[in-house]
């Protein structure tokens, strides 16, 4: 499993409650693109359409060597999951307070996966105590 990026982003933001893997639908020139590491999924979440899942946002830049038939950069891409995970995911999205957010795109074999978490999302004083707990983590283990 090679990691293509990550969404740094996703853990201040949100409290990740579960995850799950998807397949991605994407183009030939997407997909040259991605393995060349110009993607970025900090801005992207998840939409459901017709119980259908699309992630929104994700932007992947154009194909350099392409000619005129490239692709739209932060078109809607068809996520691919078992109609049980997606009816799963619809439920939870219901909910208030809860989103879908990619946390990374990886390669499992030749196959580009997203893996999409059930977030909620964070208020302002539960940043500051995540980041004084990771700091109190931090400094604790250089003393010890």
């Amino acid at each position: 499993m090679k990691v293509i990026t990550k969404n740094k982003k996703a853990h201040h933001e949100y409290f990740i409650k579960e995850t799950y893997e998807a397949g991605i639908v994407l183009k030939g020139t997407e997909i040259k693109s991605i393995r060349a590491g110009k993607c970025n999924i900090n801005e992207a979440y998840i939409t459901l359409k017709n119980d259908e899942l699309f992630i929104v946002s994700m932007h992947i830049s154009k194909y350099k060597e392409s000619s005129i038939f490239n692709h739209a950069e932060k078109r809607d891409r068809k996520l691919l999951m078992h109609k049980r995970e997606i009816l799963r995911l619809k439920k939870a999205q219901e909910q208030d307070g809860y989103t879908l957010i990619p946390l990374k795109l990886y390669f499992k074999s030749a196959l580009v996966k997203v893996e999409v978490a059930i977030a909620q999302g964070k208020k302002t004083y539960d940043k500051r105590k995540t980041l004084k707990e990771r700091d109190l983590k931090r400094r604790l283990k250089e003393v010890y």
